[in-house]
């Protein structure tokens, strides 16, 4: 089994290769065991995912919650694994850095911060705060010694703010704080994905999900894309089948749902 610092030395790698390498989203150690054995090359925890399968509403597990669930799925795979630490669980960099902080410790090579509040009263955070998270969390990080890989998230495109100027603005900045890989979820269109990669330094990843444009990796790679991350798609595809299953069953009395 590779050491921590391994695996984040290679998940770095990868990035810096800049291929659009597909980092798959597992949701529970099973995900991550079957993941693992397709051949991904690394792994992503899913806030959303994980919600699903525990009955609850994204954004409510907690970060307890959430490192229990990092370390199960770090457990169960030789690859390198990123979560999704949503907003690293705390609005000042204090918090910030103390979440990283924790998710070193069980054992991930990455993980992400995002600049959505929580908060529908005020979606995003305030420009110059973002950047003060990001900054604490990328201290956080390298004085850690284990090159964990840290990921910057620009939400705006989530939470009803298309604006692209200020998405890549706040990716720009993110990276000047130390941020080694930047995410702006919710991307419309092939055109704004590139527009954001030939604006930035860093490697980014682009969220492939279940309404994502339809673009394929090797479009992704031809236009500068480092990574592709998967967020909760597979969790609800996999959610989609149980319930289609289970409907037919309760519905039809039938249990035809397995056959092709």
């Amino acid at each position: 089994m590779p050491t921590q610092m391994e695996k984040a030395a290679l998940f770095r790698k990868m990035h810096e290769e800049r291929r659009a390498f597909v980092m798959a989203n597992a949701w529970d150690a099973g995900s991550a065991g079957r993941l693992t054995a397709l051949g991904f090359e690394a792994l992503g925890t899913t806030s959303a995912g994980l919600a699903l399968s525990l009955g609850v509403e994204d954004g409510h597990v907690g970060r307890e919650g959430t490192l229990a669930n990092a370390y199960q799925i770090v457990q169960a795979t030789h690859l390198p694994v990123s979560a999704d630490l949503e907003n690293c669980f705390a609005d000042d960099p204090a918090g910030c850095s103390e979440t990283i902080h924790f998710a070193i410790d069980v054992g991930l090579a990455g993980g992400s911060i995002e600049d959505a509040t929580g908060n529908a009263d005020e979606a995003i955070y305030p420009f110059e705060l973002s950047v003060a998270r990001v900054r604490a969390a990328a201290e956080e990080a390298r004085g850690s010694g284990t090159g964990f890989v840290l990921t910057a998230r620009a939400e705006n495109f989530l939470h009803g703010r298309p604006d692209l100027d200020d998405t890549i603005a706040r990716l720009q900045a993110y990276a000047e704080a130390g941020a080694d890989v930047l995410y702006a979820p919710g991307l419309p269109d092939l055109r704004s994905i590139q527009a954001v990669c030939e604006s930035v330094s860093k490697p980014v990843n682009m969220l492939m999900g279940l309404s994502a444009p339809l673009v394929s990796a090797s479009d992704l790679a031809r236009i500068g894309v480092a990574r592709i991350s998967l967020g909760s798609a597979l969790a609800r595809t996999a959610d989609a089948a149980m319930l289609h299953a289970a409907s037919q069953i309760r519905q039809q009395g039938h249990f035809t749902y397995g056959r092709r």
